[in-house]
């Protein structure tokens, strides 16, 4: 920041981390912040007999799978079947994976593993697990050159949106006699409370409260919607009315016109350290 009043102020309000790509998150009162985002975060991925990746895009009914970190193991549970227990310790043999234009080598999770999403899913599935000696970086285009480090994400760290963002969403949908979304559906990791709906497109580095110092997070690029806000994330079917709502206000030149809702950004500093919800957040608005 450039003087001792920042911009804008706010505060974290609540904070989700998506252990398996594409599947139901966890909403946490605090999480550790690594250079790849929120330890766990996208972790694991489910990927077909070809190794690619799979997601709600195509299969909406990942939405019901929810897990649940515990001590040593990751908990899965899915309408009608048994519940999956997952270890946080170990892997089964290499594997070699694509997600995106990325292939990279990442570890089984096994047959049992494979079995279980493949009978929930209604086909040949399998369980992958990141391979934290890969990396895997983020677009330097976007970056401004950083090299910053990702998981199983799309293709950044984190992303932020606020509160304000799905309230104005909200009040437009009511507008067309539609009913209230969650802010499940937009899969962010942090969202703020005390700033202007889509303030985070136009904020620079945020600087939150943590300790020792102050965590550094920095909005890079505008998130894209896919079709996955369409899911309801409690019955894993798609209605359009998100989108094209949507479609009404959000399409944003600096994407081409594509439908935007919240940002990317990456991890400057603070590695190591915790998010809490409550934190502090400051920034500077930026202006392209």
């Amino acid at each position: 920041m450039t003087s001792s009043s920042p911009d804008v102020t706010g505060r974290i309000a609540r904070l989700f981390l998506y252990p398996i790509k594409s599947c139901a998150g966890i909403e946490v009162q605090e999480a550790l912040l690594l250079e790849t985002g929120l330890e766990w975060d996208r972790a694991w991925m489910v990927v077909d007999e070809a190794g690619d990746f799979v997601t709600q895009r195509t299969l909406a009914r990942m939405a019901l799978i929810r897990p649940q970190l515990k001590t040593s193991e990751m908990v899965l549970r899915a309408p009608g079947m048994l519940a999956l227990h997952v270890a946080l310790d170990a892997v089964e043999q290499p594997a070699r994976v694509r997600v995106w234009d990325d292939v990279v080598d990442a570890w089984d999770m096994g047959a049992l593993a494979a079995q279980w999403f493949s009978d929930f899913l209604g086909q040949k599935l399998r369980l992958v697990r990141f391979d934290p000696d890969v990396q895997r970086l983020s677009s330097l285009k976007w970056t401004g050159g950083v090299e910053a480090p990702v998981q199983f994400n799309d293709g950044f760290a984190l992303l932020v949106t606020s509160d304000a963002a799905l309230d104005d969403l909200n009040t437009r949908l009511a507008a067309g006699g539609h009913a209230p979304v969650g802010m499940e559906r937009f899969r962010p990791n942090v969202v703020l409370s005390g700033v202007q709906a889509h303030d985070e497109d136009h904020l620079d580095t945020l600087h939150v409260a943590t300790e020792p110092g102050p965590a550094q997070l920095k909005p890079v690029k505008p998130c894209v919607r896919c079709p996955i806000p369409n899911v309801d994330p409690a019955s894993g079917i798609p209605s359009p009315e998100v989108g094209d709502t949507l479609q009404t206000y959000r399409q944003d030149a600096r994407m081409n016109g594509g439908i935007t809702f919240g940002m990317n950004a990456i991890v400057l500093a603070g590695a190591g350290q915790l998010l809490r919800v409550g934190q502090s957040v400051a920034a500077d608005y930026v202006f392209d």
